[in-house]
């Protein structure tokens, strides 16, 4: 009898086993084919976009935000399978990248790398960060993106890895073929130019990755790529998500927002040699700043001249004065994303007097959540650009690569308002104000005005042939890869 029921129990518990292994097998199955079917939403859109009010009514300031800021996006997109099937091919040696300049030079220079890559079949090195300009930012990859994210999302493109195999390391180490592409080339020059190259020296090292990329006439398979990679694959490391999602949330709990990218940093202006507002002192310090890097080739640069060519960035006082002018009202609540102003509290005193809720990711954050991200300005400005893809408005003073990157972004979310300043205009306009020849309310209509058709909804590329520098930037309006609401538009 006790032989029997054992006999009979371990029956019972091997079915129990079976039943529960098939059970795990079954469950695996249905989670990659939702996975595949893409039922999974992305993570930065569905959980930073948008962004109503909180608690029910706007008041007068995000009524009149409201209106400015036109319709909402549209719903967040689909995301891409978890894991996607591995391209098999034959690879034609190694690209290694040093990307040179700030976070979104880097991040569009690392898009063009990628689809340089897949277009000759190499296998990419995970880029290196800029470590020696300006700002002297020591953060790798890793430190601002996801890795494994990067790799694991473009695995049915190409090959991506974190190191060369040891072997070919210690190659490099005594001999190793380095060289800027070309700025602005198309697929033909990377074919016939550093294909060969590539074959013959196993690994090709670029020591530059802004703009080596043509804006127009590329084939629609790699300006897809260029976008894929840029909205999908460049995911923020969970640390920068996580605090970067909590500034927008603490943000949207007051309402709708505005994002003013204030480019009033000192790099910014001793490079551009915009000094207009500056004093005598502050000009001579900026001009000595630019004096003392010798790899900035301009030198002697005619501010004003530049100013009224629309090259600068408007100044803090200048910007009130035009938010004035489009209708932002007293108690619009404005985040400004920048590094540390040129001039400090005092050159910040007439937008705060006509902003009272003025704030910035100091204010909102506490400095024990910051100090990780202390001397690191990419980590920072990474927090920067999560909030600015989730503002309601989007509001650049200049147009640098954060501007038309942002911008190339928010349209690709639903055409997300940013106002696109055009600043040769309205520096006539302020000077004419100022000078007493407008009154303030011709001078506020002639500033709608010119910008009504400047709100980023969609909209053709400008393309000069032969000036791809004068032309618009392709991150900024990527049409290509964008469907009617944004998002990636099918092309299969």
């Amino acid at each position: 009898m006790v032989a029997v029921g054992g006999g009979g129990r371990r029956r019972r518990a091997w079915r129990w086993a079976m039943r529960a292994a098939a059970s795990a097998v079954l469950w695996t199955a249905v989670v990659q084919l939702a996975s595949i079917a893409g039922l999974f939403r992305p993570r930065v859109f569905a959980d930073c976009g948008g962004g109503g009010a909180a608690g029910g009514g706007l008041g007068a300031a995000a009524a009149g935000l409201a209106a400015l800021a036109g319709e909402d996006s549209v719903a967040a997109k689909l995301s891409p399978p978890a894991l996607v099937p591995k391209r098999i091919y034959k690879s034609n040696g190694y690209l290694r990248v040093t990307c040179n300049g700030g976070l979104n030079q880097m991040r569009a220079g690392i898009c063009d790398m990628v689809t340089i890559a897949r277009h000759l079949n190499l296998t990419l090195v995970v880029p290196e960060l800029d470590k020696k300009s300006f700002w002297a930012d020591p953060s790798d990859f890793g430190d601002i993106f996801d890795v494994d994210h990067f790799i694991s999302s473009l695995r049915d493109e190409l090959m991506i890895v974190k190191e060369l195999p040891l072997k070919l390391q210690l190659r490099t180490k005594k001999r190793l073929y380095s060289m800027p592409p070309v700025s602005w080339s198309n697929e033909t020059y990377y074919l016939k130019r550093i294909l060969p190259l590539a074959r013959k020296h196993k690994v090709i090292h670029f020591d530059k990755s802004d703009a080596r990329l043509a804006n127009n006439g590329l084939p629609i398979q790699l300006q897809m790529l260029r976008c894929r990679v840029n909205f999908e694959a460049l995911r923020f490391t969970p640390q920068i998500e996580a605090l970067g999602k909590k500034l927008v949330s603490t943000l949207q709990r007051n309402g709708q927002f505005v994002v003013l990218h204030l480019r009033y940093e000192m790099d910014m202006l001793s490079f551009s040699g915009c000094t207009h507002g500056c004093s005598s002192k502050e000009t001579e310090e900026l001009t000595r700043m630019r004096y003392a890097y010798p790899w900035w080739k301009e030198k002697e640069i005619d501010s004003e001249a530049k100013r009224l060519e629309g090259l600068c960035p408007l100044t803090p006082e200048e910007i009130t004065l035009v938010l004035k002018a489009l209708g932002f009202t007293k108690d619009t609540l404005i985040y400004i994303a920048s590094g540390e102003i040129y001039g400090g509290e005092r050159r910040l005193a007439a937008l705060k007097a006509a902003y009272p809720k003025l704030v910035r990711k100091e204010k909102i954050l506490s400095p024990d959540e910051l100090r990780p991200f202390q001397n690191h300005s990419t980590q920072m400005a990474a927090l920067d650009y999560m909030v600015s893809l989730a503002s309601d408005i989007f509001i650049p003073s200049y147009d640098g690569n954060m501007a038309r990157v942002v911008e190339g972004h928010r349209r690709y979310m639903g055409f997300r308002k940013t106002i696109v300043l055009d600043r040769k205009k309205l520096v006539e306009l302020l000077d004419l104000f100022q000078g007493g020849a407008l009154s303030w309310d011709e001078f506020s209509g002639a500033v709608k005005e010119a910008h009504k058709s400047r709100m980023g909804r969609p909209t053709e590329r400008k393309i000069i042939p032969g000036q791809p520098k004068e032309e618009d930037y392709f991150y900024a309006n990527p049409q290509e890869c964008l469907g009617s609401n944004g998002g990636l538009r099918d092309v299969s």
